[in-house]
């Protein structure tokens, strides 16, 4: 598909959204950086956009696009910086040693509850719930809310006929969350948020709080689900399933190359009439942002042939994004220890797993914006569960 867009496009693609709403795509890996690195000229400020007249109130990929909100999200400038060094300050307290214990906690709950079976399906049984529970976790959650959580992040990602009753309860949830920790806090991101010494409303705190959980979840989902594919029907990965675990990094950095799990993120508004790869982008222009065909342009990344090209520890992707608007470097690290810690205790525990399905049936979730599996049946040798002893 990215090859035919190129052909007949080149790196700027004009598009169609829900409605026939027209947006661009970046594919282009020098395009992205372009955009990604000017704020000035492509800020993430969609009441620029010059579509809101034309938008029912029931568009579906509303809670993907967004209004302007006080938002570490939709802010820019002076105020995105206030938004970002407040929740960079709560992210720092966050325990690596802690993170790694909940997650293999976690991990081996989730596996105890299909070891014995000898087949489980490793996205819904594992790959999606894991980070949604430690993420709750950390954010100062009940262990209760993981499930329900997880239902509402997905449904605003496909982008649905139920993303916006969706929206309402994860909104909801997050306002209830810090008026909990208001009243009771604790050794939590929410808690550290709200003692942070500059104050803040209660909508930013919670709006803050909805794009960590957000933009955490699924995509870390969607790099362990990604990552055990690949090395499940790959060759080169197989020593690995032996129990070493000397490939799960590089398997995990090839996924971010070429198989991220945020195929397309939404994106910037341009601040001016200006010029993209020839492309005339008007002021008010919504611009998509193609980071699954920015991280494949052949300009700059070799896929097959005698050479790995970018995979083997080249992490120049714009799988986080880039710029002032990427992923902060403290959620980067948080995804990786969860991403890496599951699919470590997944193949400790279940050595011998493997694909029960042909590779060619496995199918993809229907979002455009996010890249992961529906499903990755899976067999292996039953075993006991752990319940307390590990």
């Amino acid at each position: 598909m990215y090859r035919e867009m190129r052909r007949t496009h080149g790196p700027v693609v004009p598009v169609a959204l829900p409605g026939d709403v027209p947006a661009w795509l970046v594919i282009g890996y020098r395009e992205m950086y372009q955009v990604t690195s000017d704020p000035v000229l492509y800020p993430r400020d969609s009441g620029l956009w010059n579509q809101w007249p034309h938008l029912p109130a029931d568009w579906p990929l509303l809670p993907m696009v967004g209004q302007r909100q006080p938002s570490v999200y939709y802010t820019v400038g002076a105020e995105h910086r206030r938004h970002l060094t407040m929740l960079e300050s709560a992210l720092d307290g966050v325990s690596q040693l802690e993170l790694r214990r909940h997650t293999e906690e976690l991990a081996d709950q989730l596996i105890d509850g299909f070891c014995h079976r000898g087949d489980a399906e490793l996205i819904a049984d594992y790959a999606r719930p894991l980070p949604v529970l430690v993420l709750a976790r950390i954010l100062g959650l009940p262990d209760a809310d993981g499930r329900p959580l997880l239902e509402a992040i997905t449904a605003l990602a496909d982008g649905g006929a139920d993303a916006l009753e969706a929206f309402g309860w994860f909104s909801a949830r997050m306002r209830r969350l810090v008026e909990e920790k208001r009243a009771a806090p604790g050794a939590d991101i929410a808690s550290r948020m709200l003692a942070y010494p500059e104050p803040f409303t209660d909508e930013e705190y919670t709006l803050d709080l909805q794009a960590l959980a957000a933009a955490g979840n699924l995509t870390t989902a969607d790099w362990i689900g990604n990552s055990l594919r690949l090395m499940l029907t790959d060759d080169r990965f197989a020593s690995s399933l032996g129990g070493g675990r000397h490939s799960v990094p590089q398997a995990m950095n090839e996924v971010l190359w070429e198989d991220t799990p945020t195929q397309i993120l939404a994106g910037r508004w341009a601040a001016r009439d200006t010029t993209l790869a020839d492309v005339r982008i008007r002021a008010g222009d919504l611009l998509l942002l193609g980071l699954a065909g920015a991280n494949m342009d052949p300009q700059v990344h070799v896929a097959d042939g005698a050479t790995d090209g970018f995979r083997n520890g080249n992490s120049a992707h714009f799988s986080f994004s880039h710029g002032e608007f990427q992923c902060p470097f403290q959620a980067q690290e948080i995804a990786e220890v969860i991403a890496r810690g599951g699919i470590e205790v997944l193949l400790d525990r279940l050595p011998d797993i493997d694909l029960s399905v042909a590779e060619a049936t496995l199918s993809r979730r229907p979002s455009a914006f996010q890249g992961g599996m529906a499903e990755l049946p899976v067999r292996f040798s039953p075993a006991p569960p752990l319940g307390d002893a590990r």
